[in-house]
């Protein structure tokens, strides 16, 4: 809902050049707002986020990070938007939020991002088998969409844009304040609706990072693009697990990190 998503607040807005100006308006902000996810009764996690559709973000969450792998590991969700909290129960009670807490890893993620894998095991996991194809022209189609559907972005400036598509269309969009979070709210919208993701795409407005990279492998997803640019570790990850990696795709052109073979011209 658009209530929790934006707020306004009153500025002053300072004109250079000519006469210049002065002024005192009311603008639109994007609202940031902590959601603390519990797992089995344990505080899990605390994610700064946009706070619409947190039992997406909550169950994306726990996707991307390993914790949960099907619906079938569901026993219950409760979600409480005015307290900011998601309380989930997995139906195998291990301990395992107990056994993590403390073993968090701050990462480059918008609002100090947070994980529990490996990096060093992720190298070794195995790569990707899928030969999805693609027209360059079709992914420079596919941004563009992405930029037509960011009404928040438009009116504040201050949130990213993640969706999945297929090779014709846009089928899932979030924006958030975090662009791992719109990723997380992207892979729960599968989960709830079982959705198959091997032979998709993510398109993000955001940098590619190594945490963006490993959510997307965990979905078998073979091909991450975005308007900006990735890191030297996230070229390293896809490399390793066959993934097409596009950045900076802007208007008419695009760069391929790795894997261009899945991108053909035209």
């Amino acid at each position: 809902m658009e209530q929790n998503r934006v707020v306004q607040k009153a500025i002053s807005r300072i004109r250079q050049g000519g006469s210049g100006s002065r002024g005192e308006l009311e603008d639109l902000v994007a609202v940031e707002a902590p959601v603390t996810i519990y797992l089995n009764g344990s505080e899990l996690v605390t994610l700064l986020c946009t706070p619409e559709k947190i039992d997406r973000l909550a169950l994306g969450f726990l996707r991307s990070e390993g914790l949960l792998a099907s619906l079938d590991d569901l026993e219950a969700i409760r979600v409480k938007e005015k307290e900011g909290l998601v309380e989930i129960d997995l139906k195998n009670k291990t301990g395992l939020a107990e056994k993590l807490y403390g073993k968090r890893t701050v990462t480059s993620g918008c609002g100090k991002g947070t994980v529990f894998f490996n990096v060093l095991d992720s190298l070794r996991s195995s790569p990707l088998e899928g030969k999805m194809e693609i027209e360059a022209g079709r992914i420079l189609g596919l941004m563009e969409s992405l930029q037509e559907k960011a009404e928040l972005f438009k009116k504040t400036g201050g949130v990213h844009s993640a969706a999945l598509a297929d090779r014709e269309r846009i089928l899932y969009f979030f924006e958030d304040i975090g662009r791992h979070n719109a990723i997380d709210k992207l892979i729960g919208e599968c989960l709830l609706d079982g959705i198959a993701t091997d032979e998709k795409i993510i398109v993000s407005s955001g940098r590619l990072s190594s945490e963006i990279l490993l959510k997307a492998a965990k979905l078998k997803i073979q091909l991450l693009v975005s308007r900006a640019a990735p890191t030297s570790l996230c070229i390293e990850l896809a490399e390793s697990l066959n993934i097409t990696l596009a950045g900076f795709v802007r208007g008419q052109r695009l760069n391929i990190y790795c894997h261009p073979w899945r991108i053909k011209s035209g």
